[in-house]
C-alpha cells in the first residue's frame, strides 16, 4: 500500500483539523518525534502515546484503528 500523496508532517484533516486549538502545539511534538527516529510522542493533549506518520509508514499498511498521523488516509 503506499502512503498518500503529502509529507508525513502534514495529517489528513479528518484526523486532526486545521482548526484544532492545539495544532500547532501536536504538530511540534510529533516533528520532533519524527526528527528523533521515534516510533511516537505523547500527546500533550491526552498524555497518550501516538504513533507517528513515519512509523505508521514502515509498517506498509493501514491498521484502520483511526491513527492520528496515518499516512495512508487519503480523500478517496
Amino acid at each position: 500500500m503506499e502512503p498518500a500523496p503529502r509529507p508525513l508532517t502534514e495529517p489528513h484533516p479528518s484526523r486532526l483539523a486545521p482548526d484544532h486549538p492545539r495544532r500547532s502545539e501536536i504538530l511540534a511534538a510529533h516533528a520532533a518525534a519524527l526528527a528523533g527516529g521515534q516510533p511516537g510522542y505523547l500527546d500533550p493533549v491526552s498524555g497518550l502515546f501516538v504513533l507517528t506518520a513515519g512509523f505508521l509508514a514502515e509498517r506498509g499498511t493501514c491498521c484502520t484503528r483511526g491513527c492520528r498521523h496515518c499516512p495512508y488516509v487519503t480523500d478517496a
